[in-house]
């Protein structure tokens, strides 16, 4: 288990240099992956974090400690570093991790010892298993119905499908035949490929030999480029569709050429400059990106930093409101009223979405939070 950085004292004195003399009252437990295959990813989500932190760092005049853990892209890992901290260092709520298996890990300690988690990576339980998480990217349905509605428009009428053999990939893949018919889509594919594989030339030379309209993936960050490299190298010319898990710099890094043109979904955040000013959220996703630049000395090229301000977002939101119970923090109480306030979330704006969460849907997110973008000579851009 490797410690990020030391705990975080967020009072201004801290942020000054006077380490604070007194005990934090509340305390953030924070998961990601700065190493193993989902790290450029888990390393967007940690930017996103400390650019929150300097955006904003008290909840209610209560100083607030972040306790940050690498998982290394290893759920086991993930699901140890839930235990310590809920168990030792007494944080009243989690936040993490950066891929869907790590993600539910987490999510199991997290039921068990009734402690909420806000999760930023595309993960969902049924029911009374994901009762003490949210989740913040939006839905593989929500984003899919965008995807294949601009297919349809497109005329594509045969689809193949590549995506991880995890539960993003399952997540997508259902998404998308639940969808897809009522357009006149056939999905006639079905690949899928390991996070670790450093190759897909077999699940490619199946689809090519289909001879479809389209491929999409399922898919994310550094791995999720293999695919349309594969069908770049086989002469693949039809068209190219992905989700909102590949914004991502090395996504467009490793993919070079054969990534130009994709279209995903994704939050309005990635293309806020772009968009109108009447769009509900460019206010305040301008806000959080010029809050990113500060913080990290460059402007953001993915759109993980973002889920990850939308959590510390929600979590200070709710925490206002859960302090108003008079439950001490570190307490179950507490625990429960924190639990409750972020479930009850309103109508708040983030850079992602407007959020509005329910005690029988982990999502937040409508079609608010989405919108359509390509990849035009490295750079996204808003298609109408």
């Amino acid at each position: 288990m490797k410690v990020l950085r030391h705990i975080h004292t967020l009072a201004l004195a801290a942020l000054l240099g006077a380490a604070g003399a007194q005990a934090a009252d509340l305390k953030v437990g924070f998961i990601t992956s700065l190493s193993g295959p989902v790290s450029s990813l888990g390393i967007a989500y940690d930017k996103g974090m400390k650019a929150a932190l300097a955006y904003r760092s008290q909840v209610g005049g209560h100083k607030v400690q972040l306790i940050a853990l690498d998982d290394a892209s290893d759920p086991s890992t993930a699901a140890r570093n839930a235990r310590k901290l809920i168990e030792e260092d007494k944080v009243d709520v989690i936040i993490g991790s950066a891929g869907a298996p790590a993600t539910l890990a987490i999510a199991s300690v997290a039921r068990e010892t009734k402690t909420p988690l806000i999760a930023i990576a595309n993960a969902d339980l049924p029911g009374a298993e994901g009762a003490w998480m949210v989740t913040l990217p939006q839905p593989a349905p929500l984003m899919m119905s965008a995807m294949v509605e601009k297919m349809k428009q497109a005329g594509v009428k045969t689809l193949a499908y590549i995506g991880f053999s995890d539960s993003w990939g399952d997540l997508v893949y259902d998404a998308l035949t639940k969808s897809a018919p009522a357009a006149g889509i056939e999905v006639v594919a079905n690949e899928r490929y390991a996070r670790s594989a450093s190759s897909v030339a077999g699940q490619v030379l199946k689809i090519v030999a289909l001879r479809p309209d389209a491929v999409i993936t399922g898919a994310s960050g550094t791995p999720g480029a293999l695919p349309y490299l594969a069908l770049a190298e086989r002469g693949y010319k039809g068209k190219i569709y992905g989700m909102h898990s590949l914004i991502n710099p090395d996504f467009i890094r490793v993919g070079g050429p054969s990534v130009q043109g994709v279209q995903v979904p994704t939050g309005p955040v990635v293309v806020a400059e772009q968009l109108p000013d009447t769009h509900p959220m460019k206010k305040v996703a301008l806000e959080f990106r010029a809050a990113y630049q500060k913080s990290e000395g460059a402007a953001p090229t993915d759109t993980f930093w973002a889920y990850s301000f939308d959590a510390w977002t929600i979590y200070l939101d709710a925490a206002q409101r859960a302090l108003a119970s008079k439950a001490e923090p570190g307490t179950a109480q507490f625990r429960l009223a924190l639990r409750d306030a972020i479930v009850g979330t309103r109508e708040l704006v983030g850079a992602h979405s407007v959020y509005n969460f329910k005690p029988t849907d982990r999502y937040g997110s409508d079609e608010r939070s989405r919108v359509v973008v390509q990849l035009d000579k490295g750079q996204w851009k808003l298609v109408p």
